[in-house]
């Protein structure tokens, strides 16, 4: 008997995924810092909707209670915290978000979607792009939830390009690539030459370490097929 519900267990399957985790640094008056949030909520309602906010305490000194008020004020505006940085552990409940450490910062470039031309009622619209005429460099971060990217340069290594639909590189991928972040499975990625730290679409994603070499230097497309990343040369 022992020997059937062994060989009918079977092995725990796990899978890696990466997100951008946008960081919270709180300043007082905590009232006047809320409302610089719900001004940024006017302009793009469900920008932070599903979104991983890492809360940073560094920069002042709240009581345990005030953590806690606080960490429900972003609840209920849809921002969910999926830990807290920069306070001393002894000030979380048990209730509370985790305790983060060793997060590595980059400079995140949030971009609004241009404004809409009026259209023909029966005429479809377009998901809103966004042009980059200038290279991404090291340690940018450049997210465009809306829709697609087009970066007519290159992505240095260490930047990071994080869009809703799906992203276009003309010069060399060096950085991170993340497409689909809305849950759009059919984004895909194309560059010219692919030198990537990682890409991702809807959160399943490869590393450098797993692009194969034959495909290094080369133009190439990424794409999910189920709930595999396949990545293959451009003809």
């Amino acid at each position: 008997m022992d020997a059937i519900q062994q060989a009918s267990r079977q092995q725990v399957r796990m899978r890696g995924r990466s997100y951008v985790a946008f960081v919270f640094s709180p300043v007082v008056p905590i009232v006047d810092w809320l409302a610089d949030i719900d001004a940024t909520l006017a302009r793009s309602p469900g920008f932070f909707a599903g979104k991983p906010v890492v809360l940073d305490l560094a920069s002042v000194d709240l009581s345990q209670a005030a953590i806690a008020h606080l960490v429900g004020s972003l609840d209920q505006r849809n921002i969910r915290v999926l830990g807290i940085e920069g306070v001393d552990e002894s000030r979380l409940t048990a209730n509370m978000p985790p305790l983060l450490t060793g997060g590595r910062s980059c400079v995140v470039t949030q971009v609004d979607p241009p404004p809409q031309a009026k259209t023909q009622s029966n005429t479809r619209a377009k998901l809103p792009s966004l042009l980059l005429e200038s290279p991404v460099r090291s340690g940018q971060s450049i997210v465009f939830a809306e829709g697609d990217i087009t970066v007519l340069g290159s992505v240095g290594s260490g930047a990071e390009i994080v869009a809703g639909g799906s992203i276009h590189v003309y010069g060399t991928l060096r950085g991170r690539a993340m497409a689909g972040i809305n849950g759009n499975a059919a984004a895909r990625i194309f560059c010219q030459k692919i030198e990537a730290e990682l890409l991702a679409i809807d959160g399943y994603y490869q590393t450098a370490e797993e692009i194969s070499d034959s495909l290094r230097n080369r133009p190439a497309q990424a794409w999910l097929d189920g709930e595999m990343l396949k990545i293959t040369p451009l003809n």
